[in-house]
């Protein structure tokens, strides 16, 4: 047999004769500790106190990094009485959506007039003068080549209405 043959089993017998033997005093005592426990007893369950709930408010207001606005009170414009939206006027359907989302692509004119192609609230409509969109009683005034003027009737905090301009530029390259 050779050396080597010898040296393995020999290696093997040391190593796993030093697994055995050892002291399991603290093993036992800790068993000694669980079995005079009285039977039966269960420890609760941890309390957990629930957070509670945080809602963010502060998204419709000025962003903190964007520069201030000054308010001029005696430059501002103050609405008339005599404007106003009509109440008993039929909404159209445009006007169920913000006018910020419609975009000017082209015109179209015929023999019954000039029309403005505008994109937006799901696809491409044909407006012509008088017709309305917006959320903001919206009413167009003019079409040209490059833009659809729009007057908007906005009250002004105080109980009045205001007309404000509105243009929606042509959209070139769409």
């Amino acid at each position: 047999m050779s050396p080597i043959r010898c040296f393995i089993p020999l290696a093997l017998a040391l190593g796993l004769g030093g697994c055995g033997g050892g002291d399991f005093s603290d093993l036992d005592a800790y068993m000694n500790e669980i079995r005079q426990r009285p039977p039966g007893k269960i420890e609760p369950t941890p309390v957990f106190h629930a957070y509670p709930t945080f809602t963010y408010s502060a998204a419709s207001l000025r962003s903190p990094f964007s520069r201030q606005v000054r308010v001029d009170l005696a430059g501002q414009r103050h609405g008339s009485r005599n404007v106003r939206p009509d109440p008993n006027r039929v909404k159209q359907y445009l006007e169920g959506f913000n006018i910020e989302q419609f975009e000017m692509v082209g015109t179209i004119s015929n023999a019954s007039g000039s029309f403005a192609l505008l994109r937006g609230a799901g696809g491409v409509h044909r407006l012509k003068v008088g017709d309305y969109l917006g959320r903001n009683d919206g009413r167009i005034v003019a079409i040209s080549a490059s833009q659809v003027d729009v007057v908007e009737i906005v009250p002004d905090g105080e109980g009045a209405w205001l007309e404000r301009p509105r243009t929606i530029p042509l959209k070139e390259h769409s």
